[in-house]
């Protein structure tokens, strides 16, 4: 089942795919043809490529990219680290501050009723340590 792209920015941002591709190709120097045979399909399916054709598969994009010498830009695409939103909404679900579990005990030297904290060397002059 072919379904095809309603969105109006969907179908510009495919145009611009294919146009960026294009010039790509015309930069290298390579012909439709030559194009089409690394590839591995028809030249009317580079045609269609190009012109953001939202029925070519995403097989055909990539050894595009691979021909293009681009195939980096495929696995690089929505990276989680640079996926601005994604990390924007991972901050957001970051708990507002964290309580200690009930029943638990504080850590450190019990001396009596008394828990001094644990004693480390590495602890600046404030008492924080990094």
């Amino acid at each position: 089942m072919v379904v095809k792209v309603s969105s109006l920015n969907a179908r510009r941002a495919l145009e611009a795919l294919g146009a960026n591709i294009k010039t790509a190709r015309l930069k290298r120097r390579i012909s439709v043809q030559g194009f089409a045979e690394r590839v591995g399909v028809s030249e009317s399916t580079i045609s269609r490529l190009e012109k953001g054709d939202d029925g070519v598969s995403i097989g055909t994009l990539a050894m595009a990219c691979l021909v293009l010498g681009e195939i980096g830009r495929i696995s690089d695409f929505l990276d989680p680290g640079s996926d601005d939103t994604g990390l924007l909404l991972d901050r957001e679900a970051l708990p507002k501050r964290i309580d200690r579990k009930r029943g638990s005990r504080p850590t450190g030297i019990t001396k009596g009723d008394t828990v001094l904290p644990d004693r480390d060397d590495d602890d600046d002059d404030e008492g924080v340590g990094f």
